[in-house]
């Protein structure tokens, strides 16, 4: 995420806690937030794709993702 936006994000959320938000500022916001939140999962996904698993007998295993149970 570009430096300015995240900027953005901290002055936003220093004005919500001193005086609030306008509607319009309070939904750039959220907006913000969210862009953040996808950008720094996508980057988190890429870094864990990297990593490999050593078993006790030396081989290399890429992780796999966990199946979430249904209820």
């Amino acid at each position: 995420m570009e430096h300015a936006k995240i900027e953005r994000i901290n002055a936003l959320a220093k004005k919500q806690r001193s005086e609030g938000l306008t509607p319009e500022e309070a939904a750039e916001q959220a907006d913000l937030r969210q862009q953040y939140l996808r950008e720094f999962r996508q980057g988190m996904e890429s870094m864990l794709q990297g990593v490999k698993l050593q078993r006790l007998d030396g081989t290399l295993e890429p992780l796999q993702k966990k199946q979430n149970p249904t209820h």
